[in-house]
């Protein structure tokens, strides 16, 4: 069964943080220059919060807040649902879609920051899987050897 760290592994572990300290301005700007939907909001190298996209039109946009004075720690989710590298694929699918979730951050079991996926991993892993599974099939039904 697939994991977290297999999609990783395909990904990469590239991270894109911030400071609570940051405006929600420049968060905004990482986030477009680095065409991501979350950051993660990080503190003496441990995480503390995560920043979505979704955090900022809710509470900014909406409410019409000046995201030049407003800081990344007034805006930010505290309670992060985070998964592990050994989370198996299906696992992580289930808490992103019952919860409503689009980003996981992944800690590994010394509460590490190890990695960051998305519901658009998932399914970018998830349909690569079909197609080689698609394209296995295809050879076998028509008898192609290796």
């Amino acid at each position: 069964m697939a994991t977290v760290n297999d999609i990783l592994a395909v990904k990469g572990r590239d991270m894109v943080t911030i400071s609570s300290d940051a405006t929600v301005f420049s968060a905004a700007v990482l986030m477009t220059d680095r065409r991501v939907g979350s950051l993660l909001v990080v503190e003496e190298g441990r995480l503390v919060g995560i920043l979505t996209e979704r955090d900022f039109l809710i509470n900014v946009v909406t409410e019409q807040r000046d995201a030049h004075t407003m800081l990344v720690g007034e805006l930010m989710t505290r309670d992060v649902v985070c998964c592990q590298p050994h989370t198996e694929f299906e696992e992580a699918k289930s808490v992103m879609k019952h919860r409503r979730l689009r980003h996981l951050p992944v800690m590994n079991d010394d509460g590490d920051l190890v990695g960051l996926i998305s519901i658009g991993d998932l399914n970018a892993y998830h349909t690569d899987y079909q197609e080689r599974t698609i394209h296995l099939l295809k050879d076998y039904i028509h008898g192609t050897t290796w």
